[in-house]
């Protein structure tokens, strides 16, 4: 038998038949596997793996706290009461903020992040945020979650979810969408039971009279 055909025989690497001359070994017994069922995970492993959101800096925070501050003045102003801060990532020097104003400006794009992201392009001469981390009270609508994306910004902060607009997780989740050039993953819930209380207090007094009165023009 040639080298080649006592290698092939060895190995067993030819199948019945395929070599008249050659000596064909017996089959090995087929092994059965029993079906395995998932691995079990430890709740520490899902903490520290499964959950992959990025977490608030000591900056975030602060920031918060004054986008907070934003929204009160918003709410007295008979504005619904969201405000946001555009502040540089690496310095914490605040670029631009704002509160909603989309009564007073008679501007249904008048929102708090789109405004204060629009100062913070001015401020830098430059369309491009992708320096800079905007902090805002209220999840995004998809408005100012397509600005987000457009103007490339670097990091994204919200506090309270919105269920019925909110595009950065709860409707949708355009900021983080594959499909377009440029994502962030947001950092949400950051003092969401501030920002929330906020905003509930805000709708609950359109029911009475203390409600704040709209601006006139």
């Amino acid at each position: 038998m040639g080298l080649g055909r006592e290698i092939l025989r060895v190995f067993g690497w030819y199948s019945r038949g395929a070599l008249p001359d050659a000596e064909v070994p017996e089959p090995r017994p087929t092994r059965v596997l029993e079906p395995v069922g998932p691995a079990s995970e430890t709740p520490s492993a899902r903490g520290a793996f499964a959950n992959h959101e990025p977490l608030p800096t000591e900056t975030d925070v602060a920031m918060m706290r004054r986008a907070l501050e934003l929204a009160r003045e918003a709410a007295g102003m008979g504005e619904v009461p969201v405000g946001a801060v555009v502040y540089e990532t690496a310095t914490g020097r605040v670029l631009a903020e704002g509160f909603n104003r989309r009564e007073s400006d008679r501007d249904p794009t008048a929102h708090a992040e789109l405004l204060a992201m629009r100062e913070a392009c001015r401020v830098k001469g430059d369309w491009r945020l992708d320096d800079c981390t905007v902090v805002v009270t209220l999840e995004p609508c998809p408005m100012c979650a397509g600005v987000i994306v457009n103007a490339r910004v670097g990091r994204l902060v919200f506090g309270a979810s919105d269920p019925r607009a909110g595009a950065c997780g709860s409707l949708m989740s355009l900021t983080n969408d594959g499909r377009l050039n440029h994502r962030v993953v947001p950092v949400a819930g950051v003092l969401a039971e501030e920002c929330g209380a906020v905003l509930r207090a805000f709708f609950a007094s359109l029911r009475r009279s203390d409600r704040p009165a709209k601006p006139r023009g």
